[in-house]
C-alpha cells in the first residue's frame, strides 16, 4: 500500500521564530509542551543535527507509553525542519512518513505550520491531527498567544 494521506495544521505563537525553533527542538524544552488530551511527555532525545535522530515518549492517559522516533533530514534554524516520523513498534517494511514544520515570523510572533505527508491510513491522519492540535496548543501555552 503507497500512502497517500497528509495532514496540515497551523498555530500562531507571541513568541519570536528562533525561541519557537528552539522550544521544538530541545529535549528539556519538548517535555514542557508535548501532548495534549492528556498525553504526556516523560522523556525526549534529540540530536539536532542531518542525518541525527529523535525520539519521544508518549505516556497516554491509560499509561501506556508509545515512542515518536525519526530523523532530520533538513534543519534550517529558526524557519524549517524536515523529519520522518514512526511510531513503534514500526513495521519494518512501513515507509515512515515525513513531517515539515515551518516557523515564519508574523507581526504577533511565529506561524507554524505543520505539513505530514505518507501518513498510511485516514485513521492514523486523524490520530496524528489530534495529537498535532494537543502539542500545538500545549506549544502556544508556554510559550504565549
Amino acid at each position: 500500500m503507497t500512502p497517500t494521506e497528509q495532514l496540515n495544521v497551523s498555530r500562531e505563537i507571541a513568541a519570536p521564530p528562533g525561541r519557537v525553533f528552539e522550544a521544538w527542538t530541545s529535549a528539556a524544552q519538548i517535555m514542557k509542551w508535548w501532548g495534549g488530551g492528556g498525553v504526556t511527555c516523560p522523556e525526549a532525545h534529540v540530536d539536532l543535527r542531518q542525518g541525527g535522530a529523535y525520539r519521544i515518549a508518549n505516556a497516554l492517559p491509560d499509561g501506556t507509553l508509545t515512542w515518536i522516533s525519526g530523523v532530520f533530514e533538513v534543519i534550517e534554524p529558526p524557519h524549517r525542519l524536515i523529519y520522518t516520523w514512526s511510531v513503534e513498534p514500526a513495521d519494518p517494511a512501513a515507509e515512515p512518513s515525513v513531517v515539515e514544520v515551518e516557523f515564519a515570523e508574523i507581526d504577533l510572533g511565529t506561524r507554524i505550520m505543520v505539513n505530514q505527508t505518507r501518513i498510511h491510513s485516514v485513521d492514523a491522519r486523524e490520530m496524528f491531527m489530534a495529537g498535532w492540535n494537543g502539542c500545538l496548543d500545549g506549544l502556544r501555552d508556554l510559550l504565549g498567544g
